[in-house]
């Protein structure tokens, strides 16, 4: 995957001046269905996961995030609605925190930065492409392969149960697949 476009120094100072640390404990929501929570995180360190909650009360898991990626809502950065996903800490997590506010006007009056998050978004679009087309053409043993490659760390610090809804297997199939390595 293509590294996120270097900035100067020039302009990191000026992303800096808009961050904000912030901490979370496990288990912690940071994102919420139905609710705008007007920030963005850049994670220094931990683990959170993405999921729906269906009628049912069933979570399907959409993915991971980890040191050094962003967790936001696209429905609410792009689109100004309510999210329609959450994001909750699989371990504590220390992030930096910019308002959703702030990072528009910094996309829309630094080109250095508009460039840093098309790229940003321009690789997370290709992830997601390719992990629908694994999810639809490929075998479970054939997933979990491709999901180490593509998130080692999750791999290693993830409930099984998390990284099976993921996949779109069962827990029992993923600890068989786990005990076969």
């Amino acid at each position: 995957m293509r590294q996120a476009a270097p900035i100067s120094d020039e302009t990191a100072v000026l992303l800096a001046e808009h961050l904000h640390p912030v901490t979370f404990a496990k288990r912690e929501m940071v994102l919420k269905a139905g609710i705008m929570c007007k920030y963005l995180w850049m994670i220094e360190s931990g683990s959170l996961r993405h999921f729906w909650l269906m009628e049912d009360g069933r979570e399907i898991n959409t993915s991971f995030s980890v040191e050094g990626h962003l967790v936001f809502s696209m429905d609410e950065v792009y689109y100004g609605n309510l999210s329609e996903e959450y994001a909750e800490t699989m371990e504590p997590v220390e992030a930096w925190r910019i308002s959703v506010e702030d990072m528009n006007f910094l996309f829309e009056t630094n080109l250095e930065l508009c460039n840093w998050g098309r790229i940003i978004h321009q690789n997370e679009y290709r992830r997601l492409h390719r992990s629908h087309k694994e999810r639809l053409t490929l075998s479970a043993s054939e997933r979990y392969r491709m999901f180490k490659q593509q998130f080692p760390i999750v791999h290693q610090r993830a409930n099984l149960g998390f990284i099976a809804s993921y996949l779109g297997i069962t827990p029992s199939t993923l600890s068989r697949l786990r005990a076969e390595e």
